[in-house]
């Protein structure tokens, strides 16, 4: 009796292992559907990557800096079009907020979705959101709410935000 108890155990504990493998976007830090082709996210694992293919993402913009060449494999694995933007915590640009842009827009004449990420999302809720206002020319109020959700950005991001915003004003 006790060998077949600690088999039933064993298979339990198989079983859920195997289950915890599998990603759900609930487990996704800071996961968000911006618009109808925008997501953002913390960032994901294979297996999110994976779920988001499945959803309908076709596009990824990485801001995290560094060496990046094992999510840009990762991604020519999977056939997602990638591209990585090195967005400094304490300095982020007007030339990466540029860059991101014309990214958005040549993905955004693709098919699919794009997902923006960063490590928790910090970063991309503020580029999905100033996207949305300068380009989309989305409502203010939404989109900021939006991101308020994922996180309150501090003095450097305020100003970078502000940046932006003088930048966008200019050019229109």
């Amino acid at each position: 009796m006790k060998f077949t108890y600690l088999i039933f155990i064993a298979i339990s504990v198989f079983t859920n292992c195997a289950q915890s493998k599998e990603a759900t976007l609930a487990d996704l830090e800071n996961y968000q559907e911006n618009t109808i082709k925008m997501v953002s996210s913390g960032l994901p694992t294979e297996q999110h990557f994976e779920k988001l293919k499945e959803m309908g993402v076709a596009h990824v913009i990485d801001l995290i800096p560094g060496d990046r060449d094992d999510e840009a494999s990762l991604m020519k694995k999977l056939a997602l079009n990638y591209h990585n933007i090195q967005v400094e915590w304490k300095n982020p640009t007007l030339d990466n907020f540029n860059e991101y842009a014309s990214k958005m827009k040549q993905f955004s004449e693709k098919e699919g979705k794009i997902l923006t990420h960063c490590r928790l999302n910090w970063r991309g809720a503020v580029f999905t959101y100033l996207y949305r206002v300068t380009h989309l020319n989305e409502e203010e109020a939404i989109a900021k709410a939006e991101m308020l959700k994922i996180w309150q950005p501090d003095e450097t991001w305020q100003k970078f935000i502000e940046k932006v915003k003088v930048q966008s004003t200019i050019t229109k």
